[in-house]
């Protein structure tokens, strides 16, 4: 099976992106695009399947969970169309099951969103067999927190109520840190 540098010496830098979170797809397109990938999105399975049959990328970074189904369905198809492609999967829901169903059927790498530029390149452009190295900075857990905290009161369609019950919180203690700025 050819591995990452052999599809990179053919000049294929095809990226497929499947989010449905239009903000951090668009961010991270821009980002990929300058590191030299050529970059197709899709928000939905759907789409991103629709892309995988038309022209299958030697790369992919696909988000888990998607307004119509699951995100492994789009790395399945990869995988049968084209082996030597690899795939991150990217998810604000992480677990050890659905992270081994993700590298069992394919994925070179599972990260955990908030994940920034430079992590998904590094793993996409991870020798085979190995995985990219940490970063240098890695996010507090604090901004951990606080990232969880703000996916979910979106998801919730910002209702404080429904994202402090859904969090086990107090509506009060999360109002007060809805209202401080992000840490560090």
């Amino acid at each position: 099976m050819p591995d990452a540098r052999a599809t990179e010496a053919k000049g294929d830098r095809r990226l497929l992106i499947v989010d449905d979170d239009k903000s951090f797809l668009d961010r991270l397109a821009r980002a990929m695009e300058s590191r030299g990938f050529q970059v197709a999105t899709a928000e939905t399975v759907a789409a991103g399947l629709a892309q995988v049959a038309a022209a299958p990328p030697a790369y992919a970074v696909v988000d888990l969970r998607l307004n119509d189904g699951n995100g492994i369905e789009v790395i399945q198809a990869l995988k049968e169309k084209r082996p030597d492609a690899r795939a991150v999967v990217l998810t604000g829901y992480g677990n050890i099951a659905t992270a081994v169903t993700a590298v069992k059927l394919g994925a070179v790498d599972y990260l955990s969103k908030p994940a920034d530029a430079d992590d998904v390149y590094a793993a996409l452009t991870a020798p085979p067999g190995q995985k990219a190295e940490p970063p240098e900075k890695p996010m507090s857990a604090d901004r951990v927190r606080w990232e969880h905290i703000q996916r979910v009161y979106e998801l919730c369609g910002r209702n404080v109520s429904e994202t402090a019950r859904r969090l086990n919180m107090h509506r009060r203690t999360l109002q007060r840190i809805l209202a401080k700025r992000a840490p560090r």
